[in-house]
């Protein structure tokens, strides 16, 4: 029996090979309906070898659509979520969250902390806690106080005031809530901490994007995100004043349009960022009666918080030297014995016998 191919690339023996396996199975007993499965099922295999290249080909899996699908566009290619300029907005990468810090540490871990870390002159990370009323709250005062100070700063500007907003309510000489942070002194004509609670600001209707993009930054500084760069500064002004009491502060950095300082002596040392927030967020909006702030010209003394130690490598003290070796008198080893005579004068002023 001759073999049988699996197809003939030439037109001219086609013909004669669908002959032959006509005959051959004729004579094996084929029927027609049995000729058209084993059709089928040639059909299938040459389908096959065709096909087994495709899939095996480089970069074929996945499709178009799966590909743009993992492609997520930015902020300001969203449809209704830009505006001219507002790619400027979305450039600097969203900084992570430090570690926590303990509060209150002894002199010898603050000595461990090393100087050249930014975890040296940051603040604690501080998490909002409380009820869902709290955290309401303190995400309203905070997106308020970052849309009306900095609506026009970079995510960089708006996240150095939130980050000082953080700073106060970690400090005991400021209220351990958000919203009393924010709102400290607004009941009084002067005297308030943040402008726009007593200067009527607030009744300007916000624009909705620029609310959602201080919302955004809000909820990353509530959530433990400290932001480095303004290291442990609880205070700042903008660029366009010089207020009476900035002399009397350590300046820390500039960002964008506003100048941030931060206390002198052991007030202004992270050791001393020694609340944590506890929940009890006030109703955002003027407070019937705050606590006065402190004055920024007379840092706070803190309770119980003294200055740690300057660290010293621990030197050898060098030992007093050894007195020298005083000369010893010289032993005379030719003298007699006390009450004794040497042999050779024995008879030492005696007469000779003969002379």
């Amino acid at each position: 029996m001759s073999p049988i191919l699996p197809f003939a690339d030439n037109d001219l023996l086609r013909p004669a090979f669908h002959a032959r396996i006509s005959r051959e199975e004729a004579a094996r007993g084929i029927g027609a309906p049995r000729r058209r499965k084993l059709a089928v099922k040639r059909a299938a295999v040459v389908a096959a070898a065709f096909a087994v290249p495709a899939l095996a080909s480089p970069g074929s899996f996945g499709t178009a659509s799966e590909t743009a699908a993992s492609v997520q566009p930015l902020g300001f290619e969203t449809p209704g979520k830009s505006f001219p300029g507002s790619a400027f907005y979305y450039l600097e990468d969203v900084p992570q969250a430090q570690p926590a810090f303990s509060g209150r540490a002894d002199a010898a871990e603050r000595v461990a902390l090393d100087p050249s870390s930014p975890l040296h002159d940051a603040a604690p990370a501080l998490r909002i806690s409380g009820s869902d009323n709290d955290h309401a709250r303190a995400q309203r005062c905070m997106t308020q106080a970052i849309y009306y100070e900095a609506a026009s700063e970079s995510d960089a500007g708006q996240r150095a005031v939130a980050q000082v907003v953080m700073n106060r309510v970690a400090h005991p000489a400021w209220p351990d809530t958000v919203c009393g942070v924010v709102y400290q002194g607004s009941e009084r004509t002067t005297g308030c901490q943040f402008s726009f609670t007593c200067d009527g600001a607030l009744a300007r209707q916000p624009s909705a994007i620029f609310w959602a993009r201080a919302s955004r930054i809000a909820r990353e500084a509530l959530s433990g995100v400290v932001y480095t760069p303004v290291g442990l500064a609880t205070h700042y002004h903008t660029l366009a004043v010089h207020p009476y009491w900035a002399d009397s502060l350590e300046q820390v950095t500039v960002i964008g349009a506003h100048q941030f300082y931060r206390w002198r002596g052991i007030a202004g040392t992270r050791a001393a960022f020694i609340n944590r927030h506890r929940g009890g967020e006030p109703m955002p909006g003027r407070a019937p009666s705050s606590p006065p702030a402190p004055d920024p010209l007379s840092p706070p003394v803190i309770p119980g918080l003294v200055a740690a130690p300057v660290y010293a490598p621990p030197q050898a003290v060098p030992s007093a030297p050894a007195p020298a070796a005083q000369p010893s008198a010289p032993v005379a080893n030719n003298l007699p014995a006390a009450g004794s005579v040497r042999e050779e004068y024995a008879n030492s002023g005696q007469w000779l016998a003969r002379p």
